[in-house]
């Protein structure tokens, strides 16, 4: 028993002192961060992991720099160090000396704009980290300070704005449901109610178009000799679907992994807590006209857009117009959307029968309506998955490409599934017609029986390139599904929505303003992209406002955002500089 004891007691003896020498490296190796880092960055520790796990997974980042940020993980979620957190005063500050060490090692071997993608919190408390100055935006207006000043100004206002956005999630504004009108006049009330606390002389609400749904209009007189700037955003939103595919409830606003989780965060009511931001930084006096445009039905395809524009187009003219309602090119990259695919899409039914028969009696003579649909569904498609029908618009490939693992990660392939089509990736989503069925009409698995079916439908979807003509682009569609039926069925085909591509060549003066404050904000170029998706409304403004430079930006909607589908998010980093960039746009575009 005392020999057992006495190793018990150099066990104990030996644990301790490892335990203390670790902490005297610790206190040390803490000595080389900034005075006071350490006790700040226990508030942003979640930041420090999260910043840690993506650089782990970054191509730019080389294997040392991997290999101290992943012991650095293994350090916060192991539970070796649980011992210290027992003491008072230290806390969590070993987790933090060793994540920030870690980062600070990272940063002398990847580049800036790597670290500062992967931050998801607060981009001054990253730059404390790093030790290095903030870069010196341009100044817009030649006295120096303006740049600094407007960053602080919206660091202070964002937590208000966060929470304002939060409100607004959880109104349930899904235009598309007529149950929904009473929320739907409660988003625009509230909408409006934030833009006259900021200071806004004019705001109202336009519900005049009949069949429209209500939309908000805040407006600030350009002072003399400035331009105008309209800033676009949309209040309504998607449906959510079934509620059992979202991790948390889709009108309850959650934070997680840096981003913030909900209906409508990032399409669009991020665009509306943007340009609340930029008009809050400026303390309520823009250096320019302001026309805030909140629109309420753009996710039914804004229906009665033209006619609103019509109706209010001296209320909406501008010399600039900023439509805050597409992605980034990828998370930290800002990107303009300068092309967007068209859309046209119809009802095609098969009859093969006067009425459904029995499939043993009948089956194997008598073709059935739901088989002839499939075969005529799969004629859309060569064996590539390139879209087979004739006559088509392709246009001119894009520069940049997406690497085909991150595009198959943000879709969710599944391994072993092959990619549709030829070309690069952004050619196939942004230059290139896509079909897609997007739903059949057939008896349910619940309700069948052995019938061979008179009849199928399916629903059938083409998003079009850019040059294209919808009416032509269906016309083509039509003759298709009529050509190619097998056996000799029936086929109807009965005419749905149409969509206008979208191209622009984004250059000129407002353009040069715009890249330079984001630029500015997010620390790297502005990248022009497409996306494979169809705006109506875009084409709606360039028709209304031909003179107006036309922007298409995003709030901090990423590739990943999830937009109409279960579990939408806003990246929050990407968000803060989405605030900040429109903020010196503004100042911009007032000092040309």
């Amino acid at each position: 028993m005392p020999g057992s004891l006495s190793g018990w007691a150099t066990a104990v003896l030996i644990t301790a002192g490892v335990v203390l020498g670790a902490w005297a490296a610790l206190v040390l190796l803490a000595r080389r961060l900034p005075p006071g880092l350490a006790r700040d960055l226990t508030r942003f520790l979640p930041d420090c992991v999260t910043a840690a796990r993506r650089l782990r997974r970054d191509p730019r980042v080389p294997r040392s720099a991997k290999v101290a940020v992943a012991v650095a993980v293994l350090w916060v979620l192991s539970p070796v160090d649980l011992m210290p957190e027992f003491f008072p005063v230290i806390g969590a500050l070993d987790d933090v000396i060793v994540v920030a060490l870690a980062l600070r090692f990272a940063a002398r071997r990847v580049p800036r704009d790597a670290l500062v993608a992967a931050w998801p919190g607060n981009a001054d408390m990253l730059r404390r980290l790093l030790g290095q100055p903030a870069p010196a935006a341009p100044d817009p207006v030649g006295c120096g300070t303006v740049s600094d000043e407007l960053r602080a100004a919206v660091l202070r206002v964002l937590p208000g704005v966060r929470a304002d956005l939060e409100a607004l999630i959880r109104i349930a504004s899904v235009s598309a449901d007529p149950g929904a009108a009473a929320q739907m006049r409660r988003s625009a009330e509230a909408t409006a109610a934030l833009f006259r606390e900021a200071g806004t002389p004019e705001v109202e609400i336009l519900d005049g178009v009949a069949g429209g749904q209500p939309a908000v209009l805040a407006r600030y007189p350009a002072p003399p000799g400035r331009p105008t700037v309209l800033l676009y955003a949309h209040h309504d939103v998607q449906p959510t679907g079934d509620p059992a595919g979202w991790t948390s409830p889709p009108f309850e606003p959650a934070e997680r992994d840096g981003r913030l989780y909900g209906r409508g965060s990032a399409d669009d009511k991020a665009g509306i807590a943007a340009h609340l931001a930029a008009l809050r930084a400026h303390g309520g006096r823009p250096p320019v006209g302001v026309t805030v445009f909140v629109e309420g039905e753009e996710e039914i395809g804004s229906p009665t857009l033209g006619a609103f524009l019509e109706r209010y187009r001296d209320k909406l003219a501008a010399d600039v117009i900023v439509l805050a309602d597409s992605v980034n090119f990828a998370v930290g990259t800002p990107g303009f959307t300068t092309r967007l695919r068209g859309l046209a899409d119809c009802v095609v039914e098969v009859r093969a029968l006067g009425h459904a028969v029995h499939s043993g009696g009948y089956g194997g003579a008598a073709p059935d309506a739901l088989t002839a649909l499939c075969r005529l569904l799969a004629t859309l498609h060569d064996d590539q998955g390139n879209v087979a029908v004739a006559g088509l618009v392709t246009a001119k490939a894009p520069a940049a490409d997406i690497p085909e693992d991150l595009f198959r990660a943000e879709a969710s392939v599944l391994d072993g599934v092959e990619l549709i089509g030829t070309g690069g990736i952004t050619e196939r989503l942004w230059t290139k017609p896509a079909a897609t069925v997007l739903a059949i009409d057939a008896t349910r698995i619940a309700d069948a029986s052995n019938t061979l079916a008179a009849t199928a439908r399916a629903k059938v979807s083409l998003r079009l390139a850019p040059g294209d003509d919808p009416p032509r682009a269906l016309a083509a569609l039509d003759q298709h599904l009529r050509e190619h039926a097998p056996w000799g069925v029936r086929v109807d085909v009965v005419d749905g929505d149409l969509g206008r591509p979208y191209a622009v060549d984004a250059q000129g003066p407002a353009f040069d303003a715009a890249r330079r404050a984001y630029r500015a904000a997010y620390g790297r170029d502005v990248v022009d992209i497409g996306t494979g998706g169809t705006i109506p409304f875009i084409a709606a403004f360039a028709d209304a406002y031909p003179d107006a430079a036309i922007l298409v930006s995003s709030a901090g909607a990423d590739p990943d955002c999830r937009a109409h589908g279960a579990d939408e998010s806003l990246h929050l980093g990407d968000f803060a500089r989405a605030c900040l960039a429109e903020t010196l746009l503004l100042a911009e575009l007032g000092a040309g």
